[in-house]
C-alpha cells in the first residue's frame, strides 16, 4: 500500500510534464489555454516549446536582448517575454503579437552553431546543437533567437525541426492550409462573420460609396453607372463606374469593345480647380468605328470638359512589372545578405550596388510622372487620361500618387485606405498574380504595390507635417502584403472576390443572358475560412501599436464654393482658355505632341469619309503645345518659385490643395531604412549578447565622420571673427547643423520633428560650440542629427539610409530644369554614388 502511494505521488508529479509533452507532440486544440503566457487562437495547436530563449531586438525596439519562451504552432513562431503581462481571455483574438512571426512569411531558416552556419530545410539533419536561430522573412525582416546554455538540447533540436517542417514552403495548397490554421476554426469563423466594417472609410463597393466620393470632390457633372453590374461589359472593371451624365448606359455599352479588356475611360478624381483625372486601357485598333460609337467615345474621353484632353502614356517612361521584380530582388539581396553563405557587399561598393538595383530610379520615375500629371490638373479646365495597355499596374501607381500629392484627404489614414480601395482593389490590380502567394506563376510576380508604398514614403519623408498617416502605418501595410490572410490581396478583381465570398460563377444562355450559378469545379469551398480585409487592424496589432499609425495634423480648410464646377473664377495667363474644342494631346517623355494616330477613329481613312468633321469643328493643331508646356513648367516652380513657399507673404497662406511636388534629384531620394534595413544591420554582425549593445561599424564610422565635420566647422568659424549678417530670407525648418562646402555622405536620416510649430519655434545654433558639445551618444541608441538638403549651394550630398525631414520643401530644387527649353529633362538626376 505504501509502495502504491509512493508510485501515485511520483505519477502526480510527472503529470504536468507528461501533459505538456503530449500537447507538444500531438498538437491538441489549445483554445483558451494560456501556456506560459501564450494566448492561442481558437483552434491553434502548440507544436513545440523552448524555454530560456533570448530574442535580439532591433534598433526600433530598443536594441539588446529580451528573455522569454519560444513557441512554434502550426500558424506562427511566437515569442513570449519573461515579464509580459498575463493575457486577457475576454479580449478579442489578435493574429500576431508584437514578437511573433507568421510561418507563411518565413522564407528560410538558418541556424548558427560553434563556428558553423547551416540552412535548415524540412529534410535537413543537424549534427550540432544550434546556438542561434535566424528567421529570414519575406517582408525583409530578420528575426534572431539565441538559445541559453541551460536550454535543454532536445528542445533546441525539436524547435528547429518543427519550424523547418512547418513553415510554408512554396508549394500548392500551402496558403490554404495556413489560412485554415489561423481562421479555419468554428469559433474564428463565427468571430469574423460578426465583425463589422469600419464606417469611417469608403469601401467603394456600392453605388452610394461612389456617389459619396463624387459629392466630396464636387464632381456634379458625373454619375455612377451600373452598366457593369454583372460584369458583362468587362470582367476586370468594378460593378459601378463613374461616367459623364450626358452618356446613357445604352450608348455606353457600345464603347467597351474599343478598349483592351473593356476598360473604358472612367473617372477617378476631380481637382478642386475643375480638372478631371481619368484612367483607361489602350485602344483596340482593329475595331471598326461607327459614327455613333465615335461620338460616344469622345464624350466619355472628354468627360465634362469640352476643350482640352491630355492623354498621358505610361508605358514608355515607367518600368515594366518584370523590371520592378528584378529591381526588388536585387534590393532584397543587397539589404539582407545571407549569413548562411557568408556573402556580403563590401562597404566601398554598397552605394554603387544600390544604384545598380534601379529601385530608386523606378521610384523617381513614378514620382516624376505623377508630378507632371498633378501640375496639369492644377491648371484646370482640362481632362487628363492615364493610358496603359492593360490599365492595371502603373496606372494604379500614378493615379494614387497624384491624389496623395493634391488631396489632403488622401493623406489621412482613412482617406489613404479608401484611396487604395478605389484605385487598387476596385481598379483590379492583379494582387493575386503580382504577389504570387502560391509561387506558381513567377512570370507575373512583381511588387508593384510595394513600389507605390515606397513612393508614398518618399513624399512622407519630405513633407511629414502634411500627412496624418505615419511611417508605422506604411510599414504595417507593407508587412501585411506578405501575409496571405486578407481578401484585399487575394484576388485580381472584384469579380473574383465576389466568386470567392459567394462561391458563385456566371454562365451565358441566349434566353436568360448572364446568370450566377454554383460552380462545381470552383477552387473555393464553402468550408474555406472567411478572409478579413487588411484594414481590420485590430486583428493584427494591439491598440498601442495602432496609436502610432497617425499623428495630429492641422485641419484642412473646406473647399471654396464651386462656380460652374470650377474653383478658379480668375484664370491666370497660363490656362488654355482659348484651346481648340476637342483638342487631344499626348504627354510622353516629358513633351507634348498631337500625333494623328493617337485616336484610332481620327486616322486618315475616317477623315476622308467625313466622320471626323462631324465630330469636331476644327482639326488638330500644335498651337497649344507651347502653352501646355508653359503651364507644366510654371507650376513646377521654375517661373514662379514663390507659389509653394512655406511662409505667408503677400500671396497669403499656403494653399492646402497645392500639389506636394517632391525633390527628385539623386541626393534627395532616400532609402526606406526602417523597411529595407531593419534586419540587415542586426543579423549579419554581432550575435553575442555581450556585443549586442555595441554600435555597428557603419554607425561608428558615421559618428567619426560627423565629429570631424564638427571640428572643421569649429575651426572655420573661429577663423572668421565677423560672421555674416542674418538676412531676412525665411530659414528652413531643417536648417543644416553640419553644413560644409564639400561633398558629403550622410549614412543616417535626421530625427523627425514632432510638429512643424515646434521646429519653427526652435532657435538655431549661433556658435560652433553647439555643434561640438554633442558628444558621442550612448552605445545602445545612436544619436541622429539633422541632415541637410542644399538650398542653393554647389554641395552634393548622398543619403544612404534616408534624408532629413522636410516640413515644406524648398522650391529651388524641383526636378524641372530652369532652362528655357520646353522639353522636360530625361535624366534621373545625379548618380546616387556621387
Amino acid at each position: 500500500m505504501l509502495t502504491g502511494s509512493k508510485t501515485t505521488f511520483k505519477v502526480r508529479q510527472m503529470l504536468p510534464d507528461i501533459k505538456e509533452r503530449m500537447l507538444s507532440q500531438t498538437g491538441v486544440n489549445a483554445r483558451s489555454r494560456d501556456l506560459f503566457g501564450l494566448r492561442c487562437l481558437p483552434g491553434e495547436c502548440v507544436l513545440q516549446r523552448a524555454v530560456m530563449v533570448r530574442k535580439k531586438l532591433t534598433a526600433r525596439e530598443g536594441r539588446g536582448w529580451l528573455s522569454g519562451t519560444l513557441f512554434c504552432t502550426h500558424f506562427r513562431v511566437a515569442f513570449v517575454p519573461q515579464d509580459s503581462p498575463k493575457p486577457d481571455d475576454n479580449a478579442d483574438p489578435v493574429l500576431l503579437g508584437d514578437h511573433d512571426v507568421a510561418l507563411a512569411s518565413i522564407e528560410k531558416v538558418v541556424v548558427v552553431g560553434p563556428n558553423r552556419t547551416k540552412l535548415v530545410t524540412p529534410n535537413s539533419s543537424l549534427k550540432f546543437t544550434p546556438e542561434e536561430l535566424v528567421l529570414y522573412c519575406r517582408d525583409m525582416r530578420v528575426v534572431c533567437f539565441l538559445f541559453d546554455r541551460l536550454t535543454p538540447e532536445s528542445q533546441v533540436q525539436e524547435m528547429t525541426y518543427s519550424i523547418a517542417k512547418t513553415y510554408q514552403p512554396p508549394k500548392p495548397g500551402s496558403v490554404l492550409s495556413f489560412q485554415n490554421a489561423a481562421l479555419g476554426s468554428v469559433e474564428m469563423k463565427q468571430f469574423l462573420s460578426n465583425r463589422r466594417r469600419d464606417a469611417h472609410m469608403n469601401w467603394f463597393e456600392s453605388a452610394s460609396d461612389w456617389e459619396q466620393e463624387l459629392e466630396r470632390c464636387g464632381a456634379t457633372s458625373w454619375r455612377v453607372s451600373s452598366v457593369n453590374d454583372r460584369f458583362e461589359m468587362s470582367t476586370s472593371l468594378p460593378r459601378f463606374i463613374v461616367v459623364p451624365q450626358k452618356v446613357l448606359d445604352t450608348e455606353l455599352k457600345k464603347s467597351f469593345a474599343h478598349f483592351n479588356e473593356g476598360r473604358i475611360p472612367r473617372w477617378c478624381w476631380r481637382h478642386p480647380r475643375g480638372s478631371d483625372l481619368l484612367r483607361m486601357a489602350s485602344f483596340q485598333n482593329n475595331i471598326y468605328h461607327e459614327k455613333d460609337d465615335i461620338r460616344n467615345l469622345e464624350m466619355i474621353l472628354f468627360g465634362c470638359q469640352s476643350s482640352l484632353c491630355v492623354v498621358v502614356e505610361l508605358g514608355e517612361e515607367l518600368p515594366s512589372p518584370a523590371d520592378i521584380q528584378l529591381a526588388h530582388s536585387r534590393l532584397r539581396a543587397l539589404c539582407l545578405g545571407d549569413i548562411s553563405t557568408s556573402m556580403s557587399v563590401p562597404d566601398d561598393k554598397w552605394l554603387s550596388t544600390l544604384e545598380s538595383t534601379h529601385w530608386l530610379d523606378y521610384t523617381r520615375s513614378c514620382l516624376r510622372k505623377a508630378s507632371e500629371v498633378a501640375c496639369l490638373l492644377r491648371g484646370g479646365h482640362l481632362t487628363v487620361a492615364l493610358q496603359e495597355v492593360e490599365d492595371r499596374d502603373m496606372s494604379c501607381v500614378v493615379s494614387s500618387l497624384v491624389q496623395v500629392m493634391c488631396d489632403p484627404h488622401c493623406r489621412t489614414m482613412y482617406g489613404f485606405q479608401g484611396l487604395v480601395q478605389k484605385e487598387w482593389v476596385m481598379g483590379a490590380h492583379r494582387f493575386y498574380s503580382r504577389i504570387n502567394y502560391h509561387r506558381d506563376n513567377d512570370k507575373e510576380e512583381a511588387p508593384v504595390f510595394l513600389l507605390f508604398l515606397d513612393c508614398v514614403w518618399q513624399l512622407w519623408s519630405q513633407y511629414p507635417s502634411r500627412f496624418q498617416l505615419t511611417e508605422d502605418f506604411l510599414l504595417a501595410l507593407h508587412d501585411s502584403v506578405h501575409l496571405p490572410l486578407f481578401s484585399t490581396f487575394l484576388s485580381n478583381c472584384q469579380r473574383e472576390r465576389c466568386k470567392r465570398s459567394q462561391n458563385l460563377g456566371q454562365c451565358y444562355t441566349p434566353v436568360n443572358g448572364w446568370r450566377d450559378v454554383l460552380h462545381p469545379d470552383s477552387s473555393t469551398d464553402p468550408s474555406d475560412p472567411p478572409l478579413p480585409p487588411v484594414w481590420d487592424w485590430s486583428l493584427q496589432y494591439s491598440k498601442p501599436r495602432q496609436s502610432r499609425f497617425t499623428q495630429p495634423v492641422p485641419p484642412t480648410p473646406p473647399l471654396q464654393p464651386l462656380l460652374n464646377g470650377n474653383l478658379n473664377t480668375n484664370p491666370d495667363k497660363h490656362r488654355l482658355t482659348d484651346a481648340v474644342p476637342g483638342s487631344v494631346f499626348l504627354l510622353s517623355r516629358g513633351t507634348f505632341s498631337c500625333p494623328t494616330n493617337l485616336l484610332p477613329w481620327r486616322n486618315s481613312s475616317s477623315s476622308s469619309s467625313g466622320v471626323y468633321k462631324k465630330s469636331h469643328r476644327r482639326a488638330l493643331s500644335s498651337e497649344n503645345v507651347p502653352g501646355l508646356e508653359r503651364l507644366l513648367k510654371a507650376w513646377a516652380l521654375v517661373e514662379f518659385p514663390q507659389a509653394l513657399t512655406s511662409t505667408s507673404g503677400p500671396q497669403g497662406p499656403l494653399d492646402p490643395y497645392e500639389p506636394l511636388l517632391p525633390l527628385l534629384m539623386g541626393p534627395c531620394m532616400g532609402l526606406w531604412r526602417e523597411c529595407y534595413l531593419r534586419g540587415a544591420l542586426h543579423a549579419q554582425a554581432f550575435s553575442h549578447p555581450l556585443s549586442a549593445n555595441h554600435l555597428h561599424p557603419v554607425e561608428r564610422l558615421a559618428q567619426e565622420v560627423q565629429q570631424l565635420k564638427d571640428k572643421l566647422e569649429q575651426v572655420s568659424t573661429s577663423t572668421d571673427p565677423t560672421p555674416p549678417a542674418v538676412t531676412a530670407e525665411p530659414r528652413r525648418a531643417d536648417t543644416n547643423l553640419n553644413q560644409n562646402t564639400n561633398n558629403g555622405t550622410f549614412l543616417f536620416p535626421a530625427s523627425r520633428p514632432q510638429s512643424a510649430g515646434a521646429l519653427r519655434a526652435a532657435p538655431l545654433p549661433t556658435s560652433a560650440n553647439q555643434h561640438t558639445s554633442r558628444g558621442a551618444p550612448a552605445a545602445s541608441a545612436p544619436q541622429s542629427r539633422p541632415a541637410h538638403k542644399d538650398t542653393g549651394g554647389s554641395s552634393k550630398h548622398t543619403f544612404l539610409f534616408g534624408h532629413s525631414s522636410v516640413i515644406d520643401a524648398h522650391p529651388d530644387q524641383r526636378y524641372y530644369s530652369a532652362s528655357s527649353n520646353a522639353k522636360l529633362p530625361k535624366s534621373n538626376g545625379p548618380s546616387l554614388a556621387s
